[in-house]
């Protein structure tokens, strides 16, 4: 069996590689990224987590949503791509952490909302991963799990086909995070442009939206955004640098 370190490694092998190029490789996702934030209706004050956030690329339009007294949290488990992204200026729209998205350095109830673009596949443990989500957000807020091109685009760039136990397949995401105590309230895919799901609040939220959940009755209490006891360090101040 292979263990957790053995996942991380293999992530932190995979990106750590390719940081350095990855925004040139991708330079026409700004427009779903930004879609994607709008789609949040996060709003002034508010506290987001970009959840594997990479280079960065949705830091700055969680900030604009959130405006100056908002809170944005940038998380990721690769060195190499936090540095790419205080490279590109993002660290001044968030807080970059490096830290395991399963193991988040967070209070619980702490935060109105998480995105998560590309991360699902990259879970060592899905469920448990998806859990350790629903910890650290208050109730009523929102989980958004999207990526910049649909499932059939993404499966023929990894150069596999679209099959039936894909993750992403809306009957497996959506056993997936009731399992992990959140509630799917849309889903959309698309052959052609992004592929999201939301999880959150359905009213007011157009067709558009993709996969929104919303955090399950048996959610702790809301609380404030604050460290945990868990400990992580951003590039440059501690472990990784």
């Amino acid at each position: 069996m292979r263990c957790m370190s053995d996942d991380h490694t293999h992530v932190q092998e995979f990106f750590g590689a390719r940081a350095a190029g990855w925004d040139r490789r991708f330079p026409d996702d700004g427009p779903a990224y930004a879609a994607a934030v709008a789609e949040l209706g996060l709003r002034e004050g508010g506290r987001v987590l970009d959840a594997g956030c990479g280079t960065g690329r949705a830091l700055p339009a969680l900030r604009a949503a959130v405006g100056p007294s908002g809170v944005v949290l940038g998380a990721d488990l690769t060195p190499q791509m936090l540095r790419e992204a205080a490279r590109a200026g993002r660290n001044r729209d968030g807080t970059l952490l490096l830290t395991d998205v399963a193991a988040l350095p967070l209070r619980s109830s702490s935060l109105d909302a998480v995105f998560a673009a590309g991360l699902i596949a990259h879970l060592p443990q899905p469920a448990e991963n998806l859990r350790e989500l629903r910890r650290v957000v208050r109730p009523g807020g929102v989980l958004a799990l999207f990526h910049p091109i649909g499932r059939a685009a993404l499966a023929a760039r990894q150069g596999r086909e679209l099959t039936p136990d894909d993750l992403r397949a809306e009957p497996n995401l959506r056993a997936l995070l009731t399992g992990a105590g959140w509630r799917m309230t849309s889903y959309v895919t698309r052959t052609r442009g992004s592929w999201r799901w939301r999880c959150g609040t359905p009213e007011g939220c157009p067709a558009f939206a993709g996969l929104w959940c919303r955090v399950g009755e048996q959610a702790r209490a809301q609380g404030r955004f604050a460290p945990s006891d868990r400990k992580a360090a951003a590039p440059g101040t501690g472990a990784g640098s």
